[in-house]
């Protein structure tokens, strides 16, 4: 094998340092220089998208924020409505209780009225029914018939309490 020849291993180291020098030159003036534009260009386009998604993030966040200050609103403005509803319904219930009350205490007022006229009537029937029976009583009794203004007076007095 030629390569393992030592007489032959000063043009090899030659040659080996030639090639390494041209490879090394050209990787240098060729490959590294492009190798570094694609992560020069990689590292741009990272920091481009980082910056649109730092971008995005404080919209999203302001979104958020205003939609928590629009519900926030919403569910104020819904309480206030509602508080104004059931004020509403309470005073309406409170003026119709107050309606009803007002005619309950006029059908009271009649009821008594005509319980009172009635009692009037029965007190005043309950004298003329007491003459009435007194009356057939003396005529049962004594076979006279007696004057109807003097049992009129008699049943008066004995409801006055005045028994005589």
């Amino acid at each position: 094998m030629p390569q393992l020849d030592p007489a032959g291993f000063a043009p090899q180291l030659f040659w080996l340092a030639v090639t390494f020098l041209v490879l090394f030159l050209l990787m240098r003036s060729v490959a590294v220089p492009r190798v570094g534009r694609v992560i020069a260009a990689r590292r741009q386009r990272l920091d481009a998208d980082l910056g649109r998604a730092a971008d995005l993030k404080a919209q999203a966040e302001a979104v958020l924020s205003a939609y928590e200050t629009a519900l926030a609103a919403a569910r104020r403005e819904a309480q206030t409505k509602l508080q104004q509803a059931a004020q509403q319904m309470a005073a309406e219930a409170a003026e119709r209780h107050r309606i009803l009350a007002a005619a309950l205490a006029q059908q009271v007022e009649a009821a008594e009225q005509r319980i009172a006229a009635g009692k009037d009537q029965a007190l005043a029937d309950m004298r003329d029914i007491a003459a009435d029976v007194g009356r057939a009583m003396v005529v049962k009794l004594t076979d006279l018939t007696p004057d109807a203004a003097r049992m009129a007076a008699a049943v008066d007095d004995a409801l006055a309490g005045r028994a005589g």
